[in-house]
């Protein structure tokens, strides 16, 4: 199978980016909805199932606790309720103090606008920075945010994560394991290459999120394979 059937083989079967599948309409570039993806994002970088961080980002939007001032309205202990709401008890308590502090800072520092953050970075690097300004949002966090704000925020332009690049060498996309920032640059550029020639209806966003599925999926299969395996050796 060539590359372009396997691009075209994994768009349809794993989807795109995430932030459709949540109805966020990041491509409208409007504060509001980049403020979504980033509620969002924080929900998917903890160490929590995704299904997990999709209910609970429902619960958020089922009660319209969708904006940095609708946060520090609800207040630490609805915020708890809401995170229990969705199955992010493990860490519910963390994670309201977390998006109050987050909402706090956003309104104080940037008038509650995601835009005006990334009007006011300097480049990419300034970017990731003010992001994890934000006590609690680390790199894990910045990378799934910028990820699919490629190509709508200029200077959004995060390297390609460890489970893309193991994705794409699964699938036989690339060779290289990564491991250094020009290293991972040179992959970006490998997959921006083979995107631009597959010419598929889709962002590039769309492909790496695709990456991303596939390689939750391999890894959780991978480990229930060894987990097998254990269970015969006793």
């Amino acid at each position: 199978m060539g590359r372009k059937e396997i691009l075209k083989r994994l768009m349809e079967e794993r989807g795109g980016r995430f932030s459709s599948e949540l109805g966020i309409n990041i491509d409208s570039c409007s504060s509001e909805e980049i403020f979504k993806w980033f509620l969002a994002s924080i929900l998917f970088g903890a160490r929590i199932r995704k299904d997990a961080a999709v209910r609970t980002y429902r619960e958020f939007e089922k009660r319209g606790v969708l904006s940095p001032d609708a946060i520090r309205r609800t207040g630490w202990d609805g915020l708890v309720k809401l995170l229990d709401a969705g199955g992010y008890a493990r860490y519910d308590f963390k994670t309201a103090t977390k998006l109050l502090g987050i909402a706090e800072m956003l309104i104080g520092r940037y008038g509650g606008d995601m835009n005006r953050l990334h009007e006011e970075a300097r480049d990419p690097y300034d970017l990731e920075i003010k992001l994890m300004e934000f006590k609690g949002v680390g790199q894990v966090t910045v990378n799934i945010f910028l990820r699919e704000l490629r190509w709508i925020w200029q200077k959004a332009d995060p390297l390609p994560g460890d489970i893309v690049i193991a994705a794409a060498r699964d699938l036989g996309l690339i060779e290289s394991e990564g491991g250094s920032s020009e290293e991972k640059r040179k992959i970006l550029l490998e997959l921006e290459r083979l995107w631009e020639h597959a010419n598929l209806p889709y962002r590039f966003s769309d492909f790496e999120a695709a990456l991303v599925r596939f390689g939750i999926a391999h890894r959780r299969k991978s480990l229930m394979y060894a987990g097998y395996r254990h269970k015969d050796k006793q």
